[in-house]
């Protein structure tokens, strides 16, 4: 059903009161900002060498307090070549062999080292201009150097010109061409020369190992020149409806198409820090309307994975939907693309390519943990992947029914627990190319970011983590927040102090292990000692159940918290005793019944606290 129109009227002017405030460069936050850039990207393709021309126009305003004599380019697909960092990186981490496999991502391994020149991905700069006047610059492998002829001032505004040409790669990483699984014909991602993030810590021109990505927020205007017969799928809003048609074009009108062997597919995506295509002319294109400004497009074949099996995603987002923007926030976009790709799942804007119908709950809550809140993903993984896995996990279990934590998040605690217990563990800090191990990297990222959400739950209580993530989405989207901003926004809004949190958990191994040591009678009333084993405090919930089916949950809060969190289950009763010292290795508390009233004691009955070692948390009593 349409809203009306003065409805309609304040949801457009919010939305465009968002994109004007952020391409101002205003914040909420005093003393930040960050850079704003405006793409305008005109390619032609040939289907038939694989290569493309390109022509960039890119307004870059620099809201920095800084002069800039420098600025660096990403050349992503120069990573494809034999002997490139990529390459050496992933054959020296291929020969570590973990559980009887080599550790690598084996879509990489030596693959490109074997690439011919016909084969490989490449980016070339043909000519670079700024405000008109040509500049010096060098290529550094994935990384384009220009030292500018004139600084660009703070508050000042620049126009870079530049012609490009590059050949689009195998298959081999998220980029590339020609799947032999998928069949898919082009997965464009990382595609055109991409400007450094430039933000409060500096110049972020980092080489393409193998990681994630880092972006500057800003508009994509972008017309793609291509054979007729092809189909595309991508971030943003196809300007062009009814000159491309393939399901674009409004129900029931006509398609009128130019003459010639191409089409222009002319996309415009207003805030949003990258821009990502696919192209097959097999593709087959659904659409579903799932409210009056929003439309999920999916674009897929059946080479790999059934139809019912794509066509299910449509079907399960809608409903998911209404329960992730109540949970995480709106999502304020008019359209989201599911797109077969070439190479595993993998996020960007508006849009995510995926190899097979699976993991796309992941990849669409990217949406929010990346998409809008537009982390350093190179730094700060595991609040890209961590947060996501947690959110996914959330959705399928708001989807399935689950009762519990434990049902809900199985997965994420068990892998964590295997990290914990191996030697691949590292800190969550650890900048996501410089992990020892994949192995490490990947469950680390995901697995334990994911239990640092689940578990945060835990410490502040779950009414008040949901919170927190509206808060933080509030305060932070279309921004470049770190783990430090989020810290923050979780003290304000728990009155929780968490910095011990973020210190154990995000900048060490330790581990979480408390046990029932013994407990005793005394003058009538039961005392309890629990003990602290591992080496990261946390509050203790202890339930206590009794022989008459009463239940009663000791509540110990966490000296360096300064605070509890609010009773969550109103059909226990709840005792909140003196906070527990980190320094002290046991604790003991009484509670006012027989010894031998007692039926049952559990630590952490909700399952939520990432205790390595569970089978000291539940004492069963037998009198």
């Amino acid at each position: 059903m349409l809203l009306p129109v003065h409805k309609r009227l304040i949801r457009f002017l919010c939305f465009s009161l968002i994109l004007q405030v952020f391409s101002n460069g205003v914040t909420a936050q005093p003393g930040y900002w960050q850079q704003h850039v405006k793409y305008t990207m005109d390619i032609d393709m040939n289907v038939v060498t694989n290569r493309f021309t390109g022509k960039q126009l890119l307004d870059y305003t620099n809201h920095s307090p800084d002069t800039l004599k420098k600025v660096y380019y990403h050349l992503y697909w120069n990573a494809f070549q034999p002997n490139s960092m990529m390459d050496l990186h992933s054959r020296s981490q291929g020969k570590t062999m973990i559980n009887g496999s080599p550790d690598w991502d084996p879509r990489v391994t030596d693959r490109i080292q074997n690439l011919t020149p016909e084969e490989i991905g490449y980016q070339k700069i043909i000519s670079l201009k700024m405000n008109g006047v040509a500049q010096t610059y060098q290529i550094e492998e994935t990384i384009l150097e220009v030292k500018l002829s004139r600084p660009i001032l703070p508050n000042a505004t620049v126009h870079f010109e530049m012609e490009f040409e590059a050949q689009v790669p195998l298959q081999i990483r998220r980029s590339g061409r020609d799947n032999p699984e998928t069949k898919v014909r082009y997965s464009m991602s990382q595609w055109y020369p991409k400007i450094c993030e430039y933000d409060r810590e500096g110049w972020h021109a980092t080489p393409y190992i193998g990681r994630e990505f880092y972006g500057v927020w800003g508009d994509f205007d972008v017309s793609i020149h291509i054979d007729k017969a092809y189909i595309l799928g991508g971030t943003g809003y196809l300007q062009n409806p009814q000159e491309i048609g393939y399901g674009y074009e409004a129900p029931g009108s006509k398609v009128v198409r130019s003459a010639g062997e191409k089409l222009n597919w002319h996309f415009y995506a207003p805030t949003v820090h990258d821009f990502v295509w696919a192209a097959d002319p097999e593709f087959k294109h659904v659409t579903k309307k799932i409210r009056n400004d929003l439309t999920l497009h999916l674009l897929y074949k059946t080479t790999n994975e059934q139809e019912a099996k794509w066509l299910n995603i449509l079907t399960t987002a809608e409903k998911a939907l209404p329960y992730m923007e109540k949970t995480y926030g709106a999502y304020p976009y008019k359209q989201y693309s599911f797109i077969h790709g070439g190479d595993g799942g993998m996020e960007y804007p508006m849009a995510t390519l995926l190899k097979d119908a699976g993991g796309w709950m992941h990849e669409w809550m990217h949406s929010w943990y990346q998409g809008m809140l537009g982390t350093n993903e190179l730094k700060y993984p595991w609040m890209d992947e961590g947060f996501t896995q947690y959110a996914a996990a959330r959705n399928w279990g708001f989807l399935n029914k689950d009762s519990s934590a434990e049902q809900t998040f199985a997965r994420e605690f068990k892998n964590y627990f295997f990290l914990a217990k191996s030697n691949y563990q590292e800190p969550m800090t650890t900048y996501a190319d410089y992990f020892s191990t994949n192995f490490g990297y990947g469950l680390t990222s995901y697995n334990k970011g994911s239990v640092f959400m689940i578990q945060l739950g835990y410490i502040v209580g779950e009414q008040t983590l949901d919170k927190i993530l509206l808060e933080y989405y509030r305060e932070w989207r279309f921004k470049h927040p770190d783990a430090g901003d989020f810290f923050r926004v979780a003290e304000k809004v728990s009155n929780l102090q968490l910095d011990w949190y973020e210190d154990f958990w995000t900048k060490s191994i330790k581990k979480v292990d408390y046990g029932i040591d013994s407990l005793w009678e005394l003058n009538g009333k039961t005392r309890i000692r629990l003990r602290m084993i591992g080496q990261v405090p946390m509050p203790i919930d202890v339930l206590l159940q009794f022989k008459d089916g009463s239940r009663e949950l000791a509540y110990i809060p966490l000296y360096s918290m300064f605070g509890a969190k609010p009773e969550e289950d109103k059909t226990i009763t709840r005792f909140v005793y003196e906070p527990w010292k980190w320094t002290s290795s046991s604790y003991e508390f009484e509670v006012n019944h027989k010894l031998t009233d007692l039926k049952l004691i559990e630590i952490d009955a909700s399952h939520r606290m990432a205790d390595v070692n569970r089978n000291n948390n539940r004492l069963e009593l037998k009198w």
